[in-house]
């Protein structure tokens, strides 16, 4: 189902349509109207150039997060990897303990 949402971004009234609820979508815009805010903090910036650089940013921030996330599943799979080595090495362990006892 498809959602009309009226938000304001950088000082403009925008109507979207989008599958996502409205409360994302508010979300989603004030996110962006704050960034914009801090991209023209300071200095005279036309909108068009606020938003170019606006966008920049959150691209910029888009890539580190993902490269972040990336860091953070390659550490987990080496951690279960360990885990797994860890856990065949118990076992092993295990078996050599058992033959021990038998042998007494």
């Amino acid at each position: 189902m498809q959602n009309r949402v009226t938000v304001t971004v950088g000082g403009m009234s925008y109507n979207l349509l989008a599958a996502e609820g409205e409360d994302y979508i508010r979300k989603v815009a004030a996110y962006v109207d704050d960034k914009m805010k801090e991209t023209a903090e300071g200095g005279r910036i036309s909108q068009l150039d606020c938003a170019i650089l606006t966008a920049m940013n959150i691209a910029d921030e888009r890539f580190k997060e993902q490269e972040a996330s990336e860091n953070l599943r390659r550490q987990c799979k080496e951690l279960m990897e360990e885990s797994s080595k860890a856990k065949m090495e118990l076992s092993e362990a295990k078996r050599e303990i058992f033959k021990l006892q038998q042998k007494r």
